[in-house]
């Protein structure tokens, strides 16, 4: 298939970037009807990084495997204030982790921590092995803190959380490609999206280290409240956006 061709599949398909993925396809195509191959995938709604088997995050390739949530641009915003936070042999736990891209791009950082990944989604965890074991990190299966070993508790210095923040009643304004390929238990927040968050605060305090730092991803609108479940649990929250990124997040501390 001629490259002008498929850039034009692409756009009608509604592809904002369809220079780009073009691109990005026709490089990671075997031959041509490997190539006609993903850009029906593609066409079809399947996301890009699912097609391709990788994400770019904060200057990492990440694999994603199909059926994984993948990480998005914005989540580089809870990398960027976590990095100054990290010391040689700290402990840190990438929890709701996903495809594991928050915890790779820290040990790229610094090399020295002692990793620690954690999901609910079977599929998931698969997928962060991929990306936390090269780093020395362990992933576990769980929900939240439970899926741990005991012995990390009160020993966590840093923990990280891209937990699922969208109202229940909001997940079907999603792009299809979200709604339709992501696990729904990683998109999910409950009612008002705040469902994980409380039970990550409320939980915190017995895993985290005295001085330990627990950064949340949130959005804009709901910062306010994720601030208030932290408060309540006794942390002092912090909220810091990036206006480039669009990006939100809650720095909490204890006193």
């Amino acid at each position: 298939m001629p490259h002008q061709a498929i850039i034009t599949r692409l756009r009608a398909a509604g592809c904002v970037f369809a220079e780009d993925e073009a691109q990005l396809l026709t490089t990671a195509a075997t031959g041509p009807t490997h190539l006609d191959a993903m850009v029906d995938q593609r066409v079809a709604g399947l996301p890009l990084e699912h097609i391709l088997g990788w994400a770019e995050f904060h200057g990492l390739r990440i694999t994603v495997t199909p059926g994984v949530f993948v990480p998005r641009r914005r989540t580089a915003h809870l990398v960027t204030h976590a990095t100054p936070l990290l010391r040689p042999h700290a402990v840190v736990l990438d929890l709701c982790c996903g495809t594991g891209a928050l915890g790779a791009a820290l040990a790229t950082a610094e090399p020295r921590i002692h990793l620690h990944a954690a999901d609910i989604e079977p599929a998931a965890v698969a997928c962060a092995h991929h990306n936390i074991t090269p780093h020395g990190g362990a992933v576990h299966h769980g929900d939240l803190y439970d899926a741990l070993p005991s012995a990390l508790r009160g020993r966590i210095d840093l923990i990280v959380a891209n937990a699922p923040y969208v109202p229940t009643d909001a997940l079907a304004l999603m792009p299809p490609e979200a709604r339709e390929h992501e696990p729904r238990v990683a998109l999910d927040g409950g009612t008002d999206g705040l469902d994980l968050h409380r039970r990550i605060a409320a939980e915190a305090p017995h895993w985290l280290a005295p001085d330990g730092h627990l950064l949340v991803e949130t959005s804009r609108r709901q910062a306010p409240h994720t601030a208030e479940a932290l408060s309540a649990n006794g942390f002092r929250p912090a909220t810091h956006h990036d206006d480039t990124l669009d990006a939100t997040l809650i720095h909490a501390t204890r006193p």
